[in-house]
């Protein structure tokens, strides 16, 4: 218990010294970018990217949605729906077609709604389980981003609704 003790006592004074100068700190120079410094090209279409993935596809190239799919995704919500919780998206696989959502939030395939959190904007979707933890986040469909009209980089916090 001794030996103990005296152990804690010298590890508190090695933490002591640190913030005092003591120790084995090592100073970090920190230099600012300069005139010398090189910087990335500016874009010819001023810094939005042109294209996805190495063979520069647009967006709308890989959405296989269908106008009537759509449509049917932005008609009024079901009567009766459950609130399932709240989740912050990412884009998920472009390479998947259609409009889902891949979410902790669900244990089965079944169909909801997703809503943006003022109201706007909402969209019927496939919900997806994905087998994590229902706060680790979700994955929205390329179909949904873009029905959603939001930017494809951007994080959304969704509503999800069950129907």
């Amino acid at each position: 218990m001794l030996l103990g003790a005296a152990l804690v006592l010298g590890g508190c004074a090695q933490l002591s010294s640190l913030g005092r100068g003591g120790g084995d700190a090592q100073a970090v120079a920190v230099q600012s970018p300069d005139e010398a410094t090189a910087r990335p090209q500016t874009r010819p279409d001023g810094g939005v990217a042109a294209g996805l993935g190495r063979a520069g596809l647009q967006a709308a190239a890989l959405d296989q949605t269908s106008a009537e799919e759509r449509a049917a995704a932005l008609a009024p919500p079901a009567a009766r729906t459950q609130h399932l919780g709240e989740t912050l998206a990412s884009l998920g696989s472009p390479s998947e077609p259609g409009l889902w959502l891949r979410t902790g939030l669900v244990t089965r395939v079944t169909q909801g709604r997703i809503e943006l959190p003022d109201g706007s904007r909402s969209l019927r979707v496939e919900l997806r389980p994905s087998g994590a933890e229902a706060g680790s986040g979700s994955q929205l469909s390329l179909s949904a981003f873009t029905t959603l009209g939001l930017p494809l980089t951007q994080l959304v916090t969704l509503q999800v609704y069950a129907e």
